[in-house]
């Protein structure tokens, strides 16, 4: 019965997002294909999102990494689907199954990857303490070979077709251009969040001249820290469009048909090892109660010592499946965005190729679409701030009428804390995802309506890809400064701890321990939750375009 509760929420998410989206893609999509396709494609989405519900069950923590998945499998099936039918393919079947052939490949060469993690150091003998991110960055490397040779066999043997020969091989690059894009994400994050390197070193040695300092740092550190994701970003999107679109393959007109499904051929590649990355994000989590129960339980030092390492690593490696997840949420964010332009122009039998920004209206959709992920994110840290309040108070409270807490006399309340906490994470939500849900739909309705009665029928429309446009861009952004200050001044309170700046007590310290409260709501809540928001403005877009015609 204790699995109740989490369960619910997930399930009615996945039946409020996914259903629609599937019988809207049936309608717009599935209805150019033969009836026996259509049959076997939908057969396979049921079972897919069925394996999927289950998952999430019991591995929720990784639900936004599972959605992202979910949906770029879902699109990249029915580009490749409609491609092949446009190109007049014979069998298109290679090109319908190659996602979940490529996803079958990720849970192998992730196991493997997994598998072949093993320390050196002989546990008989007093040796220095090895670095665990050293020994899991040796096990990605594995993962990341046996994916490039996996996924090149899976485009030689389902993507050959014989009237392109060459194509299977762009679109294999393409698959590279996304393999290469995750790695270059995981070791983005781990420089700007690893104490090993200068920017979090910098930002503890801020903590040495104050509280201010250090959140100036910090802030700071965070903004500079999406400069390099964002061009990383920009150069696979534009180069597996170009490399899809070079591919050969062109439809009855002679025009080339492939460059958004080259896109999603990255965005596989870029996910092709998620099974590894969701491993080192649940190592976070696992790595930080291990640390609270050594300290509860009154331990030695020396174990406390080892723990704090591990704690550190754990951070780091939240970090990078947080900017692993943000990177592929923009480029599978692209993939719905095309979609809806696609979809309007479908439903209002008009062309809609572009959206014109220097309309005042259209201007104004990108504004509000900005506002909201700012808005957004105020609010979730703000629930995180109210949150615990209402655990400080009922700590010092606890304290008060149970005085033989601290001297381990008496037992504390921990499940009114934890009723606290639950309770407020459900009720503190409700206004941040109604934000989310009912402004693209206000939005859409109101210029609807002034569009009609200015003679513009497409004017609901195109300031909701307008909204959806900027709000994806603003979003990238802030989830990137987010994620990575949060982790950056957690490590930089970790390395003052392991002995530098005075250590634990220390001014230093003390400065540290702010920023890092201050980082919580950052890396944990606000940061996270806006790579669902993207995802979500897009979904529910494309559910209801219909309405903003």
């Amino acid at each position: 019965m204790d699995l109740v509760p989490p369960l619910l929420p997930c399930l009615l998410s996945w039946v409020v997002e996914y259903t629609p989206k599937l019988l809207m893609l049936e309608l717009i999509w599935l209805e150019k294909l033969s009836r026996e396709y259509q049959k076997m494609i939908l057969a396979i989405l049921l079972s897919l999102l069925t394996w999927l519900v289950t998952m999430l069950e019991t591995a929720a923590r990784g639900a936004d990494l599972f959605e992202s998945i979910a949906a770029e499998i879902i699109s990249a099936m029915i580009l490749g689907g409609t491609m092949a039918q446009r190109c007049k393919i014979e069998d298109p079947s290679g090109f319908i199954l190659f996602p979940l052939v490529v996803h079958s490949f990720d849970l192998v060469v992730s196991s493997v990857g997994i598998l072949s993690i093993r320390g050196t150091r002989d546990p008989g003998l007093i040796s220095p303490i090895e670095d665990p991110m050293s020994i899991m960055q040796k096990g990605y490397s594995v993962t990341i070979m046996l994916a490039v040779l996996t996924f090149g066999v899976s485009t030689r043997w389902l993507l050959y077709t014989e009237q392109a020969p060459s194509a299977w091989l762009n679109f294999a690059l393409c698959g590279l251009v996304g393999i290469i894009t995750a790695y270059a994400f995981v070791w983005i994050s781990k420089y700007y969040t690893d104490y090993k390197y200068e920017p979090v070193r910098l930002l503890a040695l801020s903590s040495s001249t104050g509280h201010g300092t250090n959140i100036i740092a910090g802030v700071s550190l965070g903004m500079e820290s999406t400069a390099l994701p964002v061009l990383v970003i920009s150069v696979a999107i534009i180069s597996a469009y170009w490399l899809g679109q070079t591919s050969g393959l062109v439809d009855e007109s002679g025009n080339p048909t492939g460059g958004l499904f080259g896109t999603a051929v990255a965005t596989m590649g870029m996910l092709s090892t998620a099974g590894y990355v969701l491993t080192m994000d649940m190592f976070g989590p696992i790595a930080d109660n291990a640390g609270g129960i050594v300290e509860m339980s009154q331990q030695p030092e020396s174990v406390r010592e080892i723990t704090d390492v591990l704690d550190a690593v754990g951070n780091t490696t939240k970090a990078t499946t947080k900017g692993f997840a943000i990177g592929s949420a923009a480029l599978a964010s692209f993939l719905l965005f095309s979609a809806y332009m696609d979809e309007v122009a479908s439903f209002a039998q008009l062309p809609f190729k572009e959206v014109d920004i220097a309309v005042p209206e259209i201007f104004v959709g990108g504004l509000l679409g900005s506002m909201l992920i700012f808005l957004f994110s105020g609010w979730a840290c703000s629930a995180v701030g109210r949150t615990a309040q209402e655990v400080v108070n009922e700590v010092r409270r606890q304290f008060i009428e149970r005085p033989g807490i601290m001297d381990y006399k008496e037992k504390p309340d921990y499940g009114r804390c934890v009723a606290i906490v639950a309770s407020a994470s459900l009720r503190e939500m409700i206004k941040p995802g109604a934000l989310a849900i009912i402004s693209p739909m206000a939005v859409g309705i109101i210029f609807r309506i002034l569009g009609h009665s200015t003679g513009q029928p497409l004017l609901g429309a195109k300031v909701v890809a307008s909204m959806l446009m900027f709000a994806t861009v603003a979003g990238i952004l802030m989830a990137l400064f987010l994620n990575t200050a949060g982790g950056a001044w957690d490590n930089a309170k970790k390395y003052i701890e392991t002995g530098v700046l005075g250590g634990k007590g220390s001014e230093s310290h003390k400065a540290a321990v702010t920023g890092d409260t201050v980082g919580d709501p950052f890396k944990d809540t606000a940061g996270p939750s806006l790579h669902v928001l993207i995802k979500m403005l897009a979904t529910i877009t494309l559910v209801m375009a219909p309405i903003f015609l």
